[in-house]
C-alpha cells in the first residue's frame, strides 16, 4: 500500500515522466495494450460522482484498475472530497504489485500529455508559451513541457491567486533553475504574442479566450478551463488524445447548437506517424487533452517500482 504521504516526494524528472507517456501511447497504438471504455455512476442530484478504469499495457505486463470518487454535495471547497486509487497487478507473475493513492500520478501525467501534444503540433520556430492557471496542472505544467519542448523560451502566466503564482515560479525554477517566467494581467494580450496557450484554469475562471484572440499558428491546449467554444469551432484542425472521450468531457465546448467539432487526428496516431499533427504553420490548432487510464498505468508503475526500491509504503498480506 502506497499512500499519498509514501509517494509525494519520489524522485521522478519531469523528462522521465513524459517518456513513460510517450511509451504507453505508443503501445496502444500499435494494439499491445487495451483501454477499455471508463464506467461512472453519479448521484441524481449532483451529490457524487465516480468512475471506474480498467487498462492492460502490453509492453510492461501491467494491469490496473484506477478508480475516481468525488463528492461535492454544495460545490463547496469545504465540503468537496476527491479521492482517486490505482491498483496495479504484475501479468506476467500474476501477483499483485500495489494499491497506491493516484493524486500524484494524475498531477503529473496530465503535462506530460500536454507536452506531447504541443511537441507534435507547434509550428517550426515556436518560442512563447501562455499558461493559464495555478492549480496542481498549472504548476506542474511548464516543467514538463519544456521537457518535450526545449526550444520554448519564453513563458508567459496568468493567475490571480498571488500564492499559485508563487507555485508556479517555484515548481518551474525547481527543475529549469534559468528560466524566466513573465507575470502578466491581460490574458487576451498576451494570448495574441503566444505560440502556445494551455488552459488549466479551474472552473471558477473568469478568463475565457475567444479564437480571435489568438495568433496565426497559435496551438491551443485545453486541459481545465480558460477558452471558449470558438477556439475550438473555428480551429482549422482538433487534435485529441482520445475522440470519444472528448464527446463524453467536452461537451462545454459545443456550438450554440450543442455541437462539438470533429476530431482530425488523435495523439496516439500522431505519435505512431500514422496521422499528421500539423499540416502548415499557419494553422490554429485546438487540442483537447483527457485522460486514458493507460498513461496513469506507466506514471503509476514507475513511482510505485522508485518507491518500494526505496522501502516505502506498507506490505499488507491482503490474500492470506
Amino acid at each position: 500500500m502506497l499512500s499519498r504521504s509514501d509517494l509525494a516526494d519520489v524522485p521522478i524528472s519531469p523528462g522521465e515522466v513524459v517518456r513513460a507517456v510517450e511509451d504507453a501511447y505508443l503501445a496502444f497504438a500499435e494494439g499491445s495494450s487495451d483501454n477499455p471504455r471508463k464506467l461512472s455512476v453519479a448521484h441524481p442530484d449532483g451529490w457524487s460522482v465516480a468512475y471506474a478504469m480498467l487498462g492492460r499495457d502490453g509492453r510492461r505486463r501491467v494491469v490496473a484498475m484506477k478508480t475516481s470518487y468525488k463528492f461535492d454535495p454544495h460545490h463547496d471547497r469545504s465540503t468537496k472530497r476527491y479521492y482517486t486509487t490505482i491498483t496495479l497487478y504484475d501479468d506476467a507473475t500474476g501477483l499483485p504489485i500495489a494499491m497506491m493513492d493516484c493524486a500524484r500520478v494524475g498531477a503529473l501525467r496530465t503535462p506530460a500529455v500536454s507536452a506531447l501534444l504541443v511537441r507534435e503540433t507547434v509550428r517550426p520556430g515556436a518560442r512563447s508559451v501562455l499558461l493559464i492557471g495555478t492549480g496542481t496542472q498549472g504548476r506542474n505544467a511548464l516543467p514538463h513541457l519544456l521537457a518535450a519542448n526545449p526550444q520554448l523560451d519564453r513563458l508567459m502566466l496568468y493567475g490571480t491567486h498571488p500564492e499559485g503564482l508563487e507555485a508556479v515560479q517555484r515548481e518551474l525554477l525547481r527543475h529549469q533553475p534559468r528560466a524566466e517566467l513573465e507575470i502578466v494581467s491581460d490574458p487576451r494580450a498576451a494570448a495574441r504574442d503566444a505560440d502556445v496557450v494551455l488552459a488549466t484554469a479551474g472552473p471558477g475562471t473568469k478568463v475565457a479566450l475567444e479564437a480571435d484572440d489568438l495568433a496565426p499558428g497559435a496551438v491551443t491546449v485545453l486541459v481545465g478551463y480558460g477558452l471558449a467554444p470558438s477556439t475550438l469551432g473555428r480551429a482549422d484542425r482538433v487534435i485529441a488524445t482520445n475522440a470519444e472521450q472528448m464527446t463524453l468531457t467536452g461537451t462545454d465546448m459545443a456550438d450554440s447548437d450543442g455541437r462539438l467539432r470533429q476530431v482530425d487526428a488523435e495523439l496516439p496516431q500522431i505519435l505512431s506517424r500514422r496521422a499528421a499533427g500539423r499540416l502548415s504553420d499557419d494553422q490554429r490548432i485546438f487540442v483537447y487533452n483527457s485522460g486514458l487510464v493507460l498513461t496513469d498505468i506507466a506514471v503509476a508503475h514507475a513511482l510505485a517500482t522508485l518507491a518500494i526500491a526505496e522501502g516505502r509504503g506498507t506490505e499488507v498480506r491482503l490474500w492470506d
